[in-house]
């Protein structure tokens, strides 16, 4: 479902991602633009319990992880460093959310086991990733898991707006527990498909 919702975004986004090009800016440029407007949405908003606009501003940068790759095809500048700046961006995006949702939780919106949720499903969320880069970096294919990026970012941003637009904060809790159990089943099955390639016999 997430892929072609992406695949739909990717076709309305595409006219903007030429306009950028034409401006001047860079994939790059796009990407730390990006990262800075999920940053403040998450960091200044969350904590203020502006749950909804928060969660409004996040998303609108959040299509910065769409347009920067579109932007890499279009004008031929898809680069190493491109997409290593991607990725550590990504998991700054994504700590800032959950950090945000834990500022505000822990202290005026006093349901620290929200906090707690949140600060375990941030844990767990860069364990997923790490697991994956340290695996290429080997040499492993560790591409697997019923939790992925999309799906963390997108369960969590739409609870979130909804609590915010007056939902009961029993909903997050919620979503956030059943995001930190799909995330350890993701880094057990991804740690388990590493094994299963380590043990088998190399080529050669």
């Amino acid at each position: 479902m997430l892929k072609h919702a992406r695949a739909f975004f990717s076709r309305l986004f595409a006219p903007l991602a030429r306009l950028l090009l034409r401006m001047g800016l860079t994939p790059n440029a796009v990407t730390v633009i990006g990262t800075v407007g999920v940053s403040l949405g998450a960091l200044i908003l969350y904590p203020l319990g502006q749950l909804f606009w928060g969660t409004v501003v996040i998303t609108l940068f959040i299509f910065s992880d769409l347009l920067d790759g579109m932007m890499a095809r279009m004008g031929n500048q898809s680069t190493v460093l491109g997409g290593f700046l991607d990725s550590v961006l990504d998991r700054v995006q994504d700590s800032a959310v959950f950090l945000g949702l834990m500022i505000w939780f822990y202290t005026s919106g006093d349901n620290a086991r929200i906090g707690s949720v949140a600060a375990i499903c941030m844990v767990l969320g860069l364990l997923v990733s790490y697991i994956r880069a340290r695996a290429e970096s080997m040499g492993f294919d560790a591409n697997v898991g019923i939790a992925e990026r999309p799906e963390r970012l997108v369960s969590t941003l739409v609870a979130a707006g909804l609590v915010g637009l007056g939902l009961h904060e029993a909903v997050l809790h919620v979503v956030l527990v059943l995001l930190a159990i799909a995330s350890a089943v993701t880094v057990a099955q991804r740690i388990t498909a590493v094994a299963q390639q380590a043990n088998q016999p190399r080529a050669g």
